[in-house]
């Protein structure tokens, strides 16, 4: 596995990140632990957790699988979703993210984190306060670098903007669901974070297990996440089950066979082919882990890169429309 360095730092990740958001949910402490050491003998650094997955087992595995192991990788996880029944128990507030730092360093069994990442924009804690109190942390040595996930475009430039201004430790990455089925980013948040030099980390990178190739038109789902996945969730059969989806799902079959590859090695290899994208596998199973690892060491053509480009190419929306429109005329 191939490593990378992580947005504008001298961090070096691996291309691929293990997401442990199952461990403690759906996988239980004994198959974790073989799926992460799978990870670390593959090549693996980079792993990447938050103390909401699982009400925090998932970082009290990690605490205990990593120990001796602590320097061979690069530790990542999140604050913002509700820890308690307090007011102050979620939050990008000064107050929550000191209370929920510590408690995980202390999940983590670490006294630092490598990657501290604000799990979602919040829309009451001034963006000033919040960035101050990351870059308090990162000169305390608690933490190391700071990155955003599930933030619109303007919402990361804004963010970049008041560091710069303000002195304060710049973020390195976003994390934001990306995948052949979910290609809303590229609007806005991909041209911001190419532009600033921003490493996206991509959640869902197989759709939430639509792109695994295991589902078919006009059948319900009877296991997996979509089966139990609410219409409300980003995540849903609802949001799937598309015409446009299958029509996607046909190419990849198409081009499974002419690597001799799976659907979803090749739905991850397309992730890996784009600028500055390291995906984040979310596997249930060692049968999946071992699937998806199989998702490097090797690299589509351009020409299949286009055909998935375009199977998948999300509709044109103003003002990005008349932008390349407009743009293409006074060229020509």
């Amino acid at each position: 596995m191939k490593n990378v360095l992580l947005g504008k730092s001298g961090l070096k990740v691996s291309e691929l990140s293990l997401g442990t958001m199952t461990f403690g949910r759906e996988t239980d402490e004994k198959e974790s632990n073989i799926i992460l050491q799978k990870y670390l003998d593959a090549g693996g650094n980079f792993i990447d957790t938050a103390n909401g997955y699982a009400d925090g087992k998932s970082e009290e595995i990690l605490g205990r699988a990593l120990k001796g192991k602590r320097e061979e990788v690069v530790l990542a996880t999140k604050v913002f979703f509700r820890k308690g029944p307090g007011v102050n128990d979620y939050s990008s507030s000064r107050k929550h993210i000191l209370k929920a730092v510590r408690d995980s360093l202390h999940r983590l069994q670490t006294d630092y984190i490598d990657l501290y990442q604000l799990h979602c924009w919040d829309l009451s804690t001034p963006i000033e306060e919040t960035l101050e109190t990351l870059d308090s942390l990162v000169n305390q040595g608690v933490v190391r670098y700071v990155g955003v996930s599930n933030y619109s475009g303007w919402q990361i430039m804004k963010s970049l903007w008041v560091s710069q201004g303000q002195g304060f430790t710049r973020m390195v990455s976003a994390q934001m669901e990306y995948s052949l089925v979910v290609r809303d980013i590229e609007m806005e948040v991909v041209p911001a974070c190419q532009a600033e030099g921003v490493s996206i980390m991509a959640w869902g990178p197989l759709g939430g297990g639509f792109l695994s190739g295991k589902y078919q038109s006009g059948e319900f789902p009877k296991e997996g996440r979509l089966s139990i996945a609410k219409k409300e969730w980003e995540e849903s059969w609802d949001r799937r089950a598309t015409e446009k989806n299958f029509s996607i799902l046909k190419v990849l079959e198409d081009l499974a066979k002419k690597h001799q590859k799976t659907i979803a090695q090749l739905a991850l290899n397309w992730l890996l082919s784009k600028e500055n994208v390291i995906p984040i596998l979310g596997v249930r199973t060692i049968q999946q882990f071992e699937d998806n690892i199989g998702s490097v060491n090797w690299t589509l053509s351009p020409e299949d890169v286009k055909r998935l480009d375009e199977v998948s190419n999300p509709e044109s929306r103003y003002p990005y429309r008349f932008i390349q429109w407009a743009n293409s005329i006074v060229r020509a």
